[in-house]
């Protein structure tokens, strides 16, 4: 009779690429997944990673506690100034970031139909409900049209009802679907906002317990406030030199900023940046109150995380077009059964690694086109990373553009653009210097500013020779990497390995609206 239910559960849930788990195998009621995603979001504006942080979020907190907080959490880095768009690719099929398919050379290094081996799809034919409710554009859209009940918009207004209620009312709306239509099948909702992408116009009285206001005057910066954010420890008035793709868009013409980086614009803009966050605090609040209602929240994995980071005045930079860690780095919070609850851990994984970790949650076998990692090990505490290296790429405008290498402690940024002058080198030590700390920002005296220690003892070891065989070390792990990962760039002090020619400068880009 096992036998039989066995071969009744395979048939049901379908072959192609996975394998599902057999009834013997499986638990009386496979899991429901939540996954939240939210838009530009730095992990530094939550007080899980910044106790200076005033943002409240009193439901990713609880969260939370119930579960783990990873601190070595990535996006691998991004071709296109656009960061989310290859973000949300990797996410969605597990690909690793030049194997995309809008990638250089990606009709060589992705797989056709890719599309059908992304998570709605590989879900989908193991038997579970799909929904989505995101932003609409900079995704993947082949993806997203695989998921059964979808309902995407970019909905960013400062009103009750609009902006990220709106999101959160199309989970309600299909939660009681479900239920009205008795739907047991387990699901997998992929729980997206609009927000704090910008333009980040909050609702009044979020914006009043920040001391933000929805500026409109780039001629003029707006009010300082009391209740307004300080300044980030690592703020500049400008970054010291050219970032390799400093007129994108996001450097030039955020509304509300604009090339503004006075202490009045960046604290009003943090505060717009928390008052959005926090009303995404609230909807995720109305949609886990919902599935505790409806006796699913302890049956569901939930997953809370963002496409990228984002500056906001950070070493002189407002967008995501860099790699440092408040850019590169992503919130990770994880939640559900057999998750131990109040937990810390490194990690080291990247947002690819999603695809990978939600189907070991639900015991399906990963499509053979992903090439992520689970996190369960990292997550459940039988192993503290996942790996020992992580590499960031960014070639959104100049070519080589940035790179990035993290191994333990050290970490190294390398950025070149020949056409722009550009060559510099960055080596930190981030348990000495976790806040990437510079030369300038002594100059600027912006550390005793915001009230931090008087100077930091280390800032950028690149040029100090008595770590000069620390940097090569790393040189010599990032070349490793962006070979072992097809980068198809090369800077001029690295072996060219018979790539071809770095192209020319690219058009200058008009600045124009962002998804």
């Amino acid at each position: 009779m096992r036998r039989m239910l066995a071969l009744l559960v395979v048939l049901s849930l379908g072959s192609g690429w996975g394998r599902t788990l057999s009834a013997a195998e499986a638990p009386a009621k496979r899991p429901n997944i939540l996954f939240i995603l939210v838009d530009d979001q730095s992990p530094f504006d939550l007080r899980l990673y910044n106790p200076r942080s005033t943002l409240r979020t009193p439901n990713i907190d609880r969260l939370a506690a119930r579960g783990v907080v990873v601190d070595g959490a990535y996006h691998m880095g991004s071709f296109s100034g656009a960061v989310c768009m290859p973000s949300r690719h990797m996410i969605m099929s597990g690909r690793t970031v030049w194997h995309l398919p809008p990638a250089p050379f990606g009709a060589k290094t992705s797989p056709s139909h890719l599309e059908l081996q992304t998570i709605p799809a590989v879900f989908n034919r193991a038997g579970y409900a799909t929904m989505r409710t995101c932003k609409q554009g900079n995704s993947y859209e082949a993806a997203n049209r695989q998921f059964t009940v979808r309902h995407d918009e970019t909905k960013r207004e400062g009103t009750v009802d609009g902006g990220s209620a709106w999101h959160a009312d199309r989970v309600l709306d299909y939660l009681r679907d479900r239920q009205a239509a008795k739907d047991e099948r387990p699901f997998l909702i992929d729980f997206g906002f609009s927000h704090p992408h910008d333009t980040r116009d909050g609702t009044p009285e979020l914006l009043a317990r920040y001391g933000a206001v929805n500026h409109t005057d780039e001629n003029a910066p707006p009010p300082l406030h009391p209740h307004q954010p300080s300044l980030p420890v690592n703020y500049l008035p400008r970054h010291p030199f050219n970032t390799t793709d400093s007129e994108v868009r996001d450097e030039i013409a955020v509304s509300g900023v604009w090339r503004r980086r006075d202490e009045a614009s960046v604290r009003n803009e943090i505060g717009r940046q928390y008052a959005c966050s926090e009303n995404i605090d609230i909807q995720i609040g109305r949609v886990l109150e919902r599935l505790q209602e409806m006796g699913e929240l302890d049956n569901t994995y939930i997953v809370y995380t963002a496409d990228h980071g984002m500056s906001i005045g950070r070493h002189g930079l407002m967008g995501k077009q860099n790699l440092y860690e408040h850019t590169w780095r992503v919130p990770f919070v994880v939640a559900g059964p057999g998750i131990p609850a109040g937990r810390r851990v490194q990690g080291n994984v990247y947002l690819l690694d999603v695809l990978a970790t939600l189907c070991d949650f639900a015991g399906i076998e990963p499509p053979e086109t992903n090439e992520g990692l689970s996190m369960r090990p990292a997550l459940e505490g039988r192993q503290p990373t996942i790996r020992d290296v992580l590499y960031g790429a960014y070639s959104g405008g100049a070519k080589p553009g940035i790179r990035s290498l993290k191994h333990g402690d050290w970490k190294l940024i390398e950025y070149e653009a020949a056409d722009r002058g550009v060559r510099e080198t960055q080596l930190f030590q981030l348990e000495s210097n976790p806040e990437e700390l510079l030369p300038q920002h002594r100059e600027a005296e912006t550390v005793r500013l915001v009230g931090s220690s008087p100077e930091p003892q280390q800032t950028n070891l690149a040029g100090d020779p008595q770590h000069a065989a620390k940097l090569e070390e790393m040189r010599g792990l990032l070349l490793a990497e962006m070979r072992r990962l097809n980068d198809p760039y090369r800077f001029s002090n690295q072996p060219g390995d018979d790539l071809p020619p770095v192209p020319g400068p690219p058009m200058r880009r008009a600045a124009g609206k962002a998804r």
